[in-house]
């Protein structure tokens, strides 16, 4: 029997493709598509986040502020009680004449110096002088009236001896001796008075100073009675006492010998240094306050007895406060604040304050010494906000 064979294939031709070949190639492609998926979409967003990441150091950094910033200051625990004050020369006298006369000359101006001893004026006296006169002549007169009666009394002593004469005789010539002789005594005292009014003629200068006014002119009369006119004006001004009423609640820290300064709108920024030298030891019933004297050296001439300054006393304070400068404080709605740089941010802190030195203030709370203050804030500055210290500070 005869079998047929089955037909070869011919040449170029290739043998149908198996159906689970086709699939498992698929598979592999789609396998491979998914995974280059993949890697694109985490190398995209790697690529996205470590921009963004740039971009937000990059933006924090363009817009973190510069600022400067200090340490609050601390003082000492003592506390500087300010006082008006009065400066008045150390030694300060009007002079007077003692006689009666005109003025002949004067030697010294307003703001002449002068040394104790030193001539101020002349004045003329032609009655006082008239007077010497007259009281030397009855010098003379009581001086021979007592001669004449102390012979007239020694020869009646002698008589009496003899018993020429009576003893009441004799009492009574030496009593008129003695008469004579307190006569002469009386017009002594009488001539070295005029004699001392005379030496007042000379006016001189009772210590060493300036004079700070002339009141008189060359023919000026000059009158010694009840109601006399202050010729010159004299002042020491090498030295000047300061006086100040410190109030009753700190009378109790004043002690002698402590040092003090003075200020004066005169001089400003300029410090005068001296030396509490008393008290008044008891509280004025008035004014509830201690009446002190400050000594300040002052031969230099720059303080002018007169003028109008301030006392600086130093008292003891209840601990060492600390101080910022005034134009690091911020005036918002919250209350006073002050902006402090923390981890590089600012920060915003209520603060209160104690006394103003001008250009620096006192804070009793809020801050601390090791906190760092910015100096001169921006008006829009928030808490958060980025911040930079500028190089230095």
């Amino acid at each position: 029997m005869n079998t047929l064979a089955a037909p070869m294939p011919t040449a170029g031709t290739l043998p149908p493709p198996n159906e689970k070949s086709l699939m498992k190639t698929a598979s592999r492609l789609l396998i491979v598509v998914g995974v280059v998926v993949l890697v694109l979409v985490a190398v995209g967003i790697w690529s996205r986040a470590s921009s963004a990441n740039k971009l937000e150091k990059s933006t924090a950094a363009n817009v973190a502020s510069k600022v400067v910033a200090v340490h609050p200051l601390q003082a000492k625990a003592v506390d500087d009680l300010v006082l008006p004050a009065s400066v008045q020369a150390f030694t300060e006298a009007p002079i007077y004449a003692r006689t009666h006369g005109y003025l002949k000359k004067w030697y010294f101006d307003i703001g002449s110096r002068v040394k104790r001893g030193d001539l101020l004026a002349e004045i003329e006296t032609p009655e006082g002088d008239q007077q010497l006169l007259q009281a030397r002549a009855d010098l003379k007169v009581a001086q021979a009236n007592s001669n004449l009666a102390g012979s007239t009394a020694e020869r009646w002593q002698s008589l009496l001896t003899k018993n020429a004469v009576s003893k009441q005789e004799t009492d009574q010539a030496v009593s008129d001796f003695a008469a004579k002789q307190a006569a002469v005594d009386a017009a002594m005292a009488n001539v070295a008075r005029l004699e001392q009014l005379q030496s007042y003629e000379k006016v001189y200068a009772p210590f060493d100073g300036i004079v700070t006014a002339r009141e008189t002119d060359i023919g000026a009369l000059i009158d010694s009675g009840s109601s006399p006119k202050e010729l010159f004006h004299l002042a020491s001004m090498d030295k000047l006492r300061v006086f100040s009423s410190v109030p009753e609640t700190s009378a109790g820290a004043i002690k002698a010998g402590a040092d003090a300064t003075l200020t004066s709108d005169q001089y400003p920024g300029r410090v005068f240094h001296g030396k509490i030298s008393r008290d008044s030891g008891a509280i004025d019933a008035g004014t509830r306050t201690l009446n002190v004297e400050v000594d300040i050296d002052n031969s230099s001439g720059e303080l002018l007895p007169g003028s109008y300054g301030f006392i600086h006393l130093a008292m003891p304070g209840s601990g060492a406060p600390l101080t910022i400068p005034a134009n690091s404080l911020v005036f918002r709605s919250a209350g006073l604040q002050a902006a402090l740089v923390r981890n590089g941010h600012a920060v915003l802190v209520p603060i209160t304050i104690g006394r103003d030195f001008g250009d620096s203030v006192e804070v009793t709370s809020g801050v601390s010494k090791d906190d760092l203050v910015i100096v001169d804030p921006s008006d829009s500055l928030v808490s958060g906000a980025p911040v930079e210290l500028e190089k230095g500070t």
